[in-house]
C-alpha cells in the first residue's frame, strides 16, 4: 500500500481532473448501458438480433471516429478532439431518448459510435503523455477506477429510477447531460498535452508506420478477442439474465435483481482495481493479460451453470460477474499501458487509435453474435458461454507469442 500511496502522490493534477470528468460521464452511461438492450427489446418491441445488430453498428462509425481521432490528436492536439467527442456523444444520447423503431435506433447507435471513436484515442493519449513507466499503468488504473465508480453509481441510480417510474427514456437524457458536464470539465480543467512535432503526422503515413510494428499486430488479435468478451457483459448478458435463467415461478431475473447484480460487479471492479494492480506489478503485460484470460474462463462457466442449474442461480450469477470483474481489472490498465509502451511519442494518437479500433471490432462482433445466440434455442444460448470459454487457450497462445516478440525487440 505504501508503493500505491507514492504513485498517487506522483500523478499529475491533470490525471485527477480527467478522472473526475470520466466519473461524471460514466454516471450517465451507467444509467443506460445495462438497461438499453432490455428497454429496446421489451419496451420498444425489437428482436434481440436486431438490437444486437444496432448496437454492433456503432462500431462502423466508431472505426471512422477512431481513425480521425488518432490522426488529429497527433496533429491538432488531444483537447479539441475530446471536446468534439463529448458533444457528439451528448447528441447521440438525445437521439436514443427518442427512439421508437429500428431505423432511429441505428441512427442513434451510429452517432454514438462516432463519438466513442473520437473519444478513446485522444483520452488515452493524454494519460500516456503525462506518465512513464509503472506510473503509467497506475494512472490508467486510476482513470479506469473513476469509470467504474461512475458506472456503479449510474447503475444504482438507474435501477432506482426504473423501479420507481419505469421511465427508461429519461435515462438517455441524463446520460446526455452527463456528457455536457464532461465537456465543461475538459474545457476548463484540461491543458493540451501534445508536444509539437517538427513534421506533422500525415493520415496514411502514421498508420502505415504503426502497422509495420509486428508486436502491435499480434496485440491487435488478442485485444479484439478480449473485447468481444467484454461486449457480452453489456449487450448479451443482461438479456440472458432476463430471459433464460430459471426461477421458482418464472423465467428470468427481474430488472431490480439485474441492477443489483451489475452493481455488485462494478463494486468488485472498484474494490479490486488497485490491489490487483499491486499484485500485477511483478508481472509483465503479457502475463497479466493471461491471468485475465483465466478469470474469463471461470466466469463463463459460472454463467452457463446460472442458466442450467435449477437452484442457486443468483449465487452462480454473482460468482460469474465477480470473476468477470477480476478479469477486467487485470485487463484494462495493463492493455492501455502496453499500447502506450509500444508507441513512439510522435505516434501515440495513432497507436491508441489502433488500440481503440480493437474495441470497435470487438463490439462489432460481440453484440450481434450474442443476440444471434439468444435467438436460437435455450440450449444454444446456454452453450454459447462455454464456446467463449473454449477460445481463451487461443488467447494464451497469442500472448506467449507477443511476450517473445517484446523480449526480442
Amino acid at each position: 500500500m505504501q508503493r500505491l500511496a507514492i504513485n498517487m502522490s506522483k500523478l499529475p493534477r491533470q490525471i485527477w481532473i480527467l478522472a473526475l470528468g470520466r466519473l461524471l460521464s460514466e454516471i450517465g452511461s451507467g444509467f443506460t448501458i445495462f438497461y438499453a438492450p432490455i428497454f429496446f427489446v421489451q419496451q420498444v418491441g425489437l428482436s434481440a438480433t436486431s438490437v444486437g445488430l444496432a448496437l454492433g453498428s456503432a462500431s462502423i462509425s466508431g472505426i471512422a471516429g477512431r481513425l480521425i481521432s488518432g490522426t488529429y490528436a497527433d496533429r491538432w492536439g488531444r483537447k479539441p478532439v475530446l471536446l468534439l467527442a463529448t458533444l457528439v456523444l451528448s447528441i447521440a444520447c438525445f437521439i436514443l431518448a427518442n427512439t421508437h423503431n429500428f431505423t432511429t435506433l441505428i441512427a442513434g447507435c451510429l452517432v454514438q459510435g462516432l463519438g466513442l471513436g473520437l473519444y478513446w484515442p485522444a483520452n488515452e493519449a493524454i494519460v500516456a503523455d503525462l506518465t512513464t513507466g509503472e506510473d503509467r499503468r497506475f494512472a490508467y488504473a486510476i482513470t479506469r477506477l473513476a469509470d467504474n465508480v461512475g458506472m456503479g453509481l449510474g447503475i444504482i441510480a438507474g435501477g432506482i429510477l426504473i423501479s420507481s417510474t419505469g421511465a427508461y427514456r429519461n435515462l438517455f437524457i441524463i446520460d446526455g447531460i452527463s456528457f455536457c458536464c464532461f465537456f465543461l470539465t475538459i474545457l476548463w480543467g484540461i491543458k493540451e498535452t501534445l508536444q509539437s512535432n517538427k513534421k506533422p503526422i500525415q493520415f496514411i503515413s502514421g498508420y502505415a508506420t504503426a502497422l509495420r510494428d509486428r508486436r502491435l499486430l499480434v496485440y491487435v488479435i488478442v485485444n479484439i478477442i478480449l473485447t468481444v468478451y467484454i461486449s457480452q457483459l453489456q449487450s448479451t448478458l443482461p438479456l440472458y439474465f432476463s430471459s433464460f435463467v430459471p426461477q421458482p415461478s418464472t423465467i428470468g431475473f427481474n430488472p431490480q435483481i439485474i441492477s443489483t447484480l451489475f452493481t455488485g460487479h462494478l463494486l468488485m471492479t472498484v474494490a479490486f482495481q488497485l490491489p490487483i494492480l499491486k499484485l500485477l506489478q511483478r508481472l509483465n503485460h503479457a502475463r497479466s493479460l493471461m491471468i485475465s484470460g483465466g478469470f474469463w474462463i471461470l466466469g463463463f462457466i459460472c454463467i452457463t451453470i446460472t442458466g442450467t442449474s435449477n437452484s442457486y442461480a443468483l449465487l452462480w450469477a454473482s460468482l460469474g460477474l465477480g470473476l468477470f470483474a477480476l478479469a477486467i481489472v487485470c485487463y484494462t490498465p495493463t492493455a492501455s499501458a502496453l499500447i502506450a509502451d509500444l508507441a513512439p511519442s510522435s505516434l501515440r494518437g495513432v497507436y491508441t487509435s489502433i488500440n481503440s479500433l480493437c474495441w470497435a471490432a470487438g463490439y462489432a462482433i460481440g453484440p450481434p453474435l450474442g443476440g444471434w445466440a439468444l435467438d436460437r434455442s435455450p440450449e444454444f444460448a446456454h452453450n454459447f458461454w462455454l464456446g467463449l470459454a473454449a477460445t481463451v487457450p487461443i488467447v494464451w497462445a497469442i500472448l506467449l507469442w507477443l511476450e517473445k516478440l517484446i523480449e526480442n525487440k
